[in-house]
């Protein structure tokens, strides 16, 4: 029995690698051909682009910059309020209020991410009574609904790790007599740092990926670089459901191919990035202790 589980798992492991290795590939195939400068940057001249003085219309680094602009803000929003709920229902919440909040947080999760979008697009239909010159759909509010999107991962990234912590280890801090401030800063966060960076992580990749969110909550064509947080925006995913859906050449779907190109090495970024962040804060947690 043993040794059939190890080969099942053997075999789903395969799968799983070679269902990746062949989506890589068809990318690369379909894609590789149209990734160049141009696709990044159009007719404009690099400098220019990057300086923001020239616009760049049939090019994806307006799309680039809306999508890293979206997911740092988004999870810049979220992870403070995962991480505090995430500690409040591992440490503080007892009895039925943390069931209900669980499952609060359960409900939550399960939500598709177009009733999110839906929320957001209603929320400025509502603010527009109050404010019917200001109100709209720009990037601070997709970041705000990716947000609430990818806010359970945060929670239980946070609440998993430090209910994974002995009672032992718990109960260090206050037998030396540290208050709960000070035992979650200089004992339970730093022991639980890879789990909670590791569901950042998550959340990222969640992020990036989502379209039926910024598609109703300010993504738009040919919007250029993001002016401001109350502007509408490009992003990568809208760009390449855009394609998909409305190419007339097949040159057109190879840049649609070279836009999942660049999303995917702009999440390995993303993941790269949050790797280091996670390994350089528990050398210095490591190094404090």
């Amino acid at each position: 029995m043993r040794s059939a589980i190890i080969l099942l798992s053997w075999i789903c492991s395969l799968v799983f690698l070679a269902a990746l290795v062949l989506l890589i590939f068809f990318l690369i195939h379909e894609g590789g051909k149209s990734l160049n400068l141009e696709l990044i940057f159009g007719q404009a001249q690099i400098l220019e682009a990057l300086t923001g003085n020239a616009p760049v219309f049939k090019g994806l680094l307006p799309a680039m910059t809306g999508t890293l602009t979206l997911v740092l803000l988004a999870v810049g929003l979220a992870a403070p309020l995962g991480l505090g709920a995430g500690i409040y229902l591992a440490l503080l919440a007892r009895g039925r209020l943390k069931r209900y909040c669980n499952f609060c947080i359960d409900l939550l999760a399960s939500i598709p991410s177009v009733v999110i979008g839906l929320f957001g697009f209603a929320l400025i239909l509502f603010l527009r009574r109050i404010l019917p010159q200001d109100a709209t759909t720009c990037l601070f509010l997709s970041a705000g609904c990716l947000g609430i999107l990818i806010l359970p991962y945060l929670v239980w990234a946070a609440q998993n790790g430090l209910d994974s912590l002995t009672a032992e280890t718990r109960l260090i801090g206050p037998s030396l007599g540290l208050s709960l401030r000070q035992n979650l800063l200089h004992i339970l966060l730093p022991l639980t740092s890879r789990p909670i960076l590791g569901g950042i992580i998550l959340a990222t990749g969640r992020a990036a990926e989502d379209t039926a969110v910024i598609l109703l909550t300010g993504a738009v064509a040919n919007a250029g670089l993001p002016a401001s947080l109350f502007h509408k925006f490009e992003a990568l995913p809208f760009f390449i459901y855009y394609t998909a859906a409305e190419y007339r050449t097949p040159e057109e779907l190879s840049q649609g191919f070279g836009a999942c190109l660049i999303l995917l090495a702009l999440s390995a970024s993303l993941f790269l990035l949050a790797i280091i962040l996670e390994k350089g804060l528990t050398r210095a947690w490591k190094n404090k202790q």
